[in-house]
């Protein structure tokens, strides 16, 4: 499929894939979305522990990158997972330069290492911080009660449905821990309902820019 890189209205970049008119992240703000979603509608409810993450969609490693930067003002010790079925190439990611856009130069190792590094093997990025990357397609993911917080940052149901049923959130529940969460850009009536279907207590929140509501999922087991 043909990919291209493309600037979203905030500045930074993202990647658009033509045959699907999809991008990676919000044409509306790459970055704007990344931590109105994941950051303050997920990881800012964590603070002063350790934290295991589960990114579905890792993508350019953007939300991987703002964690890092993140967790540090949090005082949070991580382990990241992100699955991924289709890396980025380097090409790609010299071009997106989120580096500089998140005027985040002391992190240039750490994010070169964060592509660099090999996949089904935990790295160490930095003290407080272990990246392990997942080459899979997302419906054979089967961990379970290993993490406190979910990034789902799948390509939208209008491209991929098969990535927002219920056999997909049942996945989802079972890897998280009691009282752990999943956030996500979506707010499609049909992603709330399936998230409801399978155990999660659902709330609808405001949206990042060009987007009037997302979804934040807990799972609470009595």
């Amino acid at each position: 499929m043909e990919r291209k890189i493309i600037t979203t209205l905030d500045g930074s970049k993202t990647i658009h894939i033509a045959d699907w008119d999809e991008q990676y992240h919000s044409k509306h703000g790459a970055i704007q979305e990344a931590y109105h979603v994941f950051i303050k509608s997920g990881l800012s409810l964590f603070s002063n522990s350790s934290l295991s993450i589960l990114e579905i969609g890792f993508g350019t490693g953007l939300n991987c990158l703002i964690t890092l930067l993140e967790a540090q003002k949090l005082n949070l010790n991580i382990r990241y997972t992100g699955v991924e079925a289709y890396p980025v190439t380097s090409e790609e990611l010299e071009q997106l330069d989120y580096i500089s856009e998140l005027k985040a130069e002391k992190l240039v190792k750490e994010f070169q290492q964060m592509h660099q590094s090999s996949w089904e093997k935990e790295v160490v990025i930095s003290d407080s911080f272990r990246l392990h990357k997942k080459q899979e397609d997302f419906k054979d993911f089967d961990d379970a009660n290993a993490y406190n917080l979910i990034y789902f940052d799948a390509f939208g149901a209008r491209v991929q449905p098969e990535l927002w049923t219920e056999a997909i959130f049942l996945k989802m529940y079972a890897a998280l821990q009691n009282q752990g969460v999943l956030v996500t850009y979506s707010a499609k009536g049909s992603v709330r309902r399936a998230m409801q279907a399978v155990g999660f207590v659902v709330e609808r929140l405001p949206g990042p820019p060009g987007k009037r509501e997302m979804l934040r999922a807990t799972k609470y087991v009595s």
